[in-house]
């Protein structure tokens, strides 16, 4: 997941992480580290989120954190006194993935404040988004960089002119626990149009089994719906309502989703996360054999254990 594509669109040059939640699924891990610094591997999960960024030419990132949140701006910073006990050792390997973290992107950061709802920290992006198109990653999900996302959907925002978001379809008895996309059909078999989003359906009310994931290339005109909001869901400013205002038809360009059928990882969810630092462990271009050994054999154990229950 580290290969980088070096793709992109010349419209389309910055990037809006939010980081600011507060983790509370982690406690007590987080209870002193932000949750985007739990690793995948041996890497923390932003940093894949800014390498996916850095990889679909969206080099100008900025952060949106909160309280307790300075790890990770120290992880996108140099560190001199590592780095030149590094040097000293000739540790040539170790040195060069401390460099990496901090020369991936150029890196901002701001504080949200008070935490209002996802639609709050994007709308304080406004500033230093300007009157541009942008894209927003969420921090839980990680897209593997062998199935390039974020590329197709600024191509799609180019070429359409339209606000785009990631769809992945998911087992229909899973939808309930998404925001879930009303759509219509374009004569592209992973493209669609969006007109409508509802938030977390049974499954018997789902208009259809495609969850909206956490990428969305967005034009500037989210910022004057997102000010004009009234709190939604838990009493905050939710994205999901800018963006069906959007579906409906009441700003000034339409929706469209990218139906994504790569390799995903939520890194939000305790059970997910053990998940994927597996499934990334057994890639890894220095551990990937010995973890693979290792699942196999205990693959072997537990399936003796659950003959022998």
């Amino acid at each position: 997941m580290t290969e980088l594509q070096n793709s992109g669109s010349a419209g389309v040059t910055k990037a809006v992480i939010p980081a600011a939640g507060l983790g509370t699924r982690f406690l007590p891990a987080t209870k002193a580290m932000p949750k985007e610094m739990l690793p995948i591997v041996d890497k923390p999960a932003i940093q894949y989120v800014v390498e996916e960024a850095a990889g679909a030419g969206l080099d100008d990132v900025l952060i949106i954190t909160g309280r307790n949140k300075g790890n990770l701006s120290n992880h996108f910073d140099s560190v001199p006194e590592l780095e030149l006990t590094l040097e000293n050792k000739g540790d040539d390997n170790k040195l060069g993935k401390v460099h990496e973290s901090s020369e991936i992107a150029e890196v901002h950061f701001l504080r949200q404040g008070q935490p209002q709802g996802l639609g709050h920290a994007v709308g304080r992006a406004r500033r230093h988004v300007g009157n541009e198109s942008f894209a927003v990653l969420l921090g839980d999900d990680l897209i593997d960089a062998r199935d390039p996302l974020l590329d197709r959907m600024i191509a799609e925002h180019d070429s359409r002119g339209a606000t785009v978001i990631a769809l992945m379809e998911v087992p229909w008895e899973s939808i309930h626990l998404y925001g879930c996309a009303v759509v219509e059909e374009t004569d592209d078999a992973d493209v669609v149009k969006v007109t409508g989003l509802v938030e977390k359906p049974s499954r018997e009310d789902a208009p259809s089994n495609l969850a909206v994931i956490g990428r969305y290339v967005l034009r500037p005109e989210i910022f004057d719906i997102l000010d004009g909001l009234e709190p939604g869901r838990g009493g905050e400013i939710q994205l999901t309502d800018a963006l069906n205002h959007l579906a409906e038809g009441k700003g000034d360009a339409p929706v469209y989703g990218v139906v994504f059928r790569g390799r995903r990882y939520d890194t939000g969810d305790r059970a997910d996360w053990i998940k994927a630092n597996v499934l990334l462990g057994v890639d890894h271009e220095e551990l990937g054999d010995e973890i693979t050994s290792w699942v196999l054999d205990f693959a072997e154990q537990l399936r003796a254990r659950t003959n022998g229950s």
